[in-house]
């Protein structure tokens, strides 16, 4: 199939949250049995007991694609996303943000039970964030509802790894790789989080063996879990090898990025104080991403990444609060 120019640069499919974040201390987290700096998956009777015991919150539209889009629109890129809400009040305000920032959102929002999905962050003094997912109607995100033409049209599709971890969105993003390689299009997938590849290792390693994945991102705990080894430079090798593009982010080590084996490196940015940590890596990738699309080198989309994440983790939130082009003017 001849390879038409893509209208859009990044479409990504991914979980729509909403999500509350709030502050916690220590004490509360050990209390309600959740490990610091960790995802779990609860159902909607733990949210609501969650959410009735949490600390006064604040709710912004979230999801870890999601987020990467919001940063990447900023950046000047054109997106879209396919994720799936609940006819529900949060399904509405989900769908006005990520329409108000920009992105194109075709999805039909699905009707009647369960409501549309929430996250419930705890944010500890060290600003650690310890997520609490309850997938909802995001879960439910069937094949049929692809926009086809939209992830056809697009230069990169972008794939979120907590997605895969129930069955009909795993079919759906399945099926969306498949239409992203017929259209001659690059296909990326970030790993998520340890406990996502602890269920789902074996399909990993098999996109990855087949050549499903172009750009593959991951951060030093994810990338070692995805190998089963401790030595960070086996778990690269044996990756990159793989994989057209590896990026691995390393929190205050900085980043890698191995494009066809040739090793990049970017250090962490510095910044007077981390406040909180949710979407570093979702807003790391939107940098990256976003200087990738635009032709820029990989150490220049390194370094954006880099700005990216320094700007999310110096406030509360997943979504930026200051001009990102202008911020990244300086890679």
């Amino acid at each position: 199939m001849s390879q038409s120019a893509p209208r859009y640069d990044v479409v990504a499919i991914g979980n729509a949250i909403v999500d509350v974040i709030a502050r916690a201390d220590e004490e509360f987290i050990i209390a309600q049995g959740m490990t610091k700096g960790s995802m779990q998956l609860i159902d909607a009777d733990q949210a609501t007991s969650l959410y009735d015991a949490m600390g006064p919150g604040i709710e912004i539209s979230g999801g870890s694609a999601a987020n990467t889009l919001a940063g990447l629109a900023m950046l000047g890129a054109k997106c879209g996303f396919i994720g799936q809400v609940a006819d529900d009040q949060l399904g509405q305000v989900f769908a006005h943000d990520v329409k108000a920032g920009g992105i194109d959102f075709t999805t039909e929002a699905r009707q009647g039970h369960p409501p549309t999905a929430r996250c419930l962050i705890l944010v500890t003094p060290d600003a650690q964030r310890t997520m609490n997912t309850f997938l909802g109607a995001s879960q439910y995100l069937p094949a049929a509802a692809l926009d086809e033409a939209m992830i056809a049209d697009a230069a990169i599709l972008y794939l979120e790894g907590y997605l895969w971890d129930p069955a009909e969105p795993r079919a759906a993003m399945r099926r969306a790789i498949d239409l992203a390689k017929q259209a001659g299009r690059k296909v990326a997938f970030t790993l998520s989080d340890a406990f996502v590849i602890d269920r789902h290792r074996d399909d990993f390693l098999a996109l990855i063996d087949e050549g499903a994945i172009d750009i593959l991102f991951a951060n030093e705990v994810e990338i070692g879990s995805l190998q089963q080894t401790q030595d960070f430079e086996t778990a690269v090798a044996t990756t990159a090898a793989k994989v057209p593009y590896l990026v691995v982010t390393r929190s205050e080590k900085g980043a890698i990025a191995l494009v066809d084996g040739e090793r990049h490196e970017t250090r962490a940015e510095p910044i007077a104080e981390i406040v909180d940590t949710t979407g570093a890596g979702d807003l790391f990738a939107a940098g990256f991403l976003a200087g990738l699309a635009a032709g820029d080198g990989i150490d220049r989309c390194l370094k954006m990444g880099a700005l990216c994440a320094r700007e999310i983790i110096s406030h509360v939130g997943a979504r930026p609060q200051v001009d990102l082009k202008a911020l990244v003017a300086q890679a």
